[in-house]
């Protein structure tokens, strides 16, 4: 009987004697399979994988095992645009493509997009803003999150880290109230109609998705309604071992498929794929907003980035910085190609230099009159047109163009010293966009947009001076130094910073000033709350949590704490003074001290405080 059966599943693989015999482990097996995965079976064997069932035992020995391996090879074929088929066809080309050391760049030459750049504070920017908020409750955001802390030293979840240590407010909180301040204040600001729910997707990978579901709930979603946030988790894709695209089996178990993670490019299948991006068009948003999951200053930049997609009409807008030549920071670049067609494209730093020696600028990316490369400096923070977007991936189903790095053994090229995988990038979307297709980008200050928390301490140190760390040492230490500056545009006179050395990092201590986003989510909130003679020394820390503090005459030299509901209004003002809290230093390698606090090298040691607590609806007054 299993032999007929054997037969018949042989006659639909159409597989011929000749070449049946040639796979005899596979053939004894093929009773057990199926017709879905016997036609799995025929694909791979067609695609050149027919090592994958070379040790396979007789049938009665690994039965479940076997049967397991297909559940895999369906799950990397499904999830994956075009199938298994297409990755091993795009993995040859790109691999043949490695191997003879060919420019992905060839025929192109590099020149400066267009795009906004704003500076903090001023008209320009505050009209920005403006538009932005207004536009927000037609945006969804969507937070990029596969990726655990092991590079930063840390053991949990990148989204569960504090950015900063006044009130322990992790980012995935910090993120979601200002998704909240901005649905408010956006309601507030259009008046009328029916008050809606911006939506946020989080995508996770198999490393991030429990523990990211769990803190969500063990926080009631940090005041945001369940119904509104969405995780997709993205899977991994095959490994290959060698330039023919051969698919790599896990060294741990002979019967899987070793996988690795694709990238955060999987964003926009996966968006594809839920059909979110279909009912967001129903529910007439116009946005999608990309974004990191450890860069506290965001959305300090992102009204004014919405603002300028609305007001330019940019199908993609890239959140910028400006960026010193030759800067580890990807360059913002038009690229035209001899054939006439083009495209607005991040290009890596270790690429756009010699791109440009060899088009025709001898110096390559040198620093232009404003001391920066003309060139800005990508963030990997995307706005997208909705319309647009759609319309794009339905051609390509969200798939994204990829490149491979395999690690060569020697000069030949023809072994790996280990598997390789295709990866893509969610902010190469543009490469497929036709010409029409309007791309800019939005340049920000740094010190307002870009803090992002990745180095562990010890690489970190080793950053040459003068250059970003990118740690949560400087990453908390932005924040303080943004909301410093902030409050000094808007009138406050705030001391100048002294530097110290954590964790071996040399940073500018500001005061160490925090609000919450419904406090002063643009300039122009900030500027209506503090008025007449403020100052803020040094050593001093202020937390601000509440929508209604409006702080005037205050002179701070110490730690002040104000708490209030939003039904609240509570007036600041006088003289506070007291021993307030001490940065102490931490070592890195002080075991005994948390995780998150050990990787910044301080933490506060809290001698007194001024708290006020407005539990209460009403009026009151704080004055010292």
């Amino acid at each position: 009987m299993e032999a007929a059966v054997a037969t018949e599943s042989l006659s639909k693989l159409n597989i011929n004697g000749d070449f049946a015999s040639s796979l005899p482990n596979l053939h004894k097996n093929l009773h057990l399979l199926s017709p879905q995965q016997v036609e799995l079976a025929k694909m791979l064997v067609e695609k050149g994988q027919s090592h994958l069932f070379e040790h396979w035992p007789e049938p009665g020995v690994d039965d479940g095992e076997k049967k397991a391996f297909f559940d895999q090879v369906a799950r990397l074929n499904s999830s994956y645009p075009g199938g298994l088929a297409s990755y091993i066809k795009i993995a040859r080309e790109l691999l043949a493509d490695s191997k003879a050391g060919k420019n992905p760049f060839d025929g192109f030459t590099p020149s400066v997009p267009t795009g906004e750049n704003l500076s903090h504070g001023d008209e320009n920017f505050i009209k920005f803003e403006e538009a932005g908020v207004r536009e927000a409750q037609n945006a969804a955001f969507v937070l990029v999150a596969g990726g655990l802390g092991e590079r930063l030293g840390y053991n949990g979840i990148k989204v569960a880290l504090p950015f900063e240590t006044i009130t322990g407010t992790c980012f995935l909180q910090n993120y979601i109230e200002s998704v909240l301040a901005l649905q408010e204040a956006s309601y507030r600001m259009t008046q009328g109609g029916q008050k809606k729910e911006i939506p946020f997707v989080i995508m996770t990978s198999d490393d991030t998705h429990a523990r990211t579901l769990e803190l969500l709930e063990s926080h009631s979603y940090f005041g945001m309604k369940p119904t509104q946030v969405k995780l997709l988790k993205q899977e991994k894709v095959a490994c290959l071992e060698d330039n023919d695209a051969r698919l790599a089996l896990d060294p741990q178990n002979k019967f899987r498929v070793q996988t690795k993670p694709h990238g955060h490019g999987d964003v926009h299948s996966l968006l594809y794929s839920s059909g979110l991006l279909y009912e967001w068009r129903d529910a007439g948003l116009r946005w999608v907003l990309f974004f990191q999951d450890t860069n506290g200053l965001l959305f300090k930049a992102i009204p004014a980035s919405i603002g300028v997609s609305a007001t330019k009409g940019y199908h993609v807008n890239s959140l910028a910085v400006p960026r010193k030549a030759k800067e580890a920071i990807g360059g913002i670049t038009k690229l035209t190609h001899t054939d006439g067609r083009s495209m607005v494209i991040n290009v890596e730093y270790n690429q756009l230099d010699p791109l440009l020696r060899a088009t025709g600028f001898p110096d390559g990316d040198v620093n232009c009159e404003t001391g920066y490369s003309p060139f800005p400096g990508n963030i990997n923070q995307l706005i997208l047109e909705l319309d647009a977007y759609i319309e794009e991936l339905k051609k390509t189903g969200g798939g994204i163009k990829e490149f491979v790095n395999p690690k060569y053994k020697d000069a030949s090229k023809t072994s790996f010293k280990s598997s390789t995988r295709l990866e893509c990038m969610m902010q190469d979307y543009p490469k497929t966009l036709p010409p029409s297709a309007r791309v800019g980008f939005t340049v920000m200050d740094t010190w307002l947009a870009y803090a992002p928390v990745k180095n562990n301490p010890e690489d970190a140190a080793k950053v040459p001076k003068g250059n970003p760390y990118h740690s949560a040492t400087s990453g908390e230490m932005a924040i303080y130094r943004a909301n410093s500056l902030i409050l000094r545009k808007a009138g406050v006179q705030v001391d100048n910073p002294v530097n110290e050395v954590f964790n071996g990092q040399e940073v500018e201590v500001w005061p160490r000033i925090v609000w919450k986003p419904t406090w002063g989510l643009t300039f122009a909130d900030v500027r209506s709350k503090v008025s007449g003679n403020c100052s803020i020394t040094q050593r001093s820390t202020l937390a601000i949590k509440g929508q209604n503090i409006f702080v005037k005459d205050l002179f701070l030299d110490g730690a002040l704490m104000i708490d209030s509901i939003d039904e609240a209004e509570v007036k600041v003002g006088g003289s506070v003074q007291n021993k307030g809290w001490i940065l102490e230093k931490v070592d890195y390698k002080d075991t005994s001290v948390p995780e998150e606090i050990r990787i910044r090298g301080f933490r506060f040691k809290k001698i007194e405080q001024l708290e006020k607590h407005c539990t209460e609806p009403g009026k009151f007054e704080l004055k010292a």
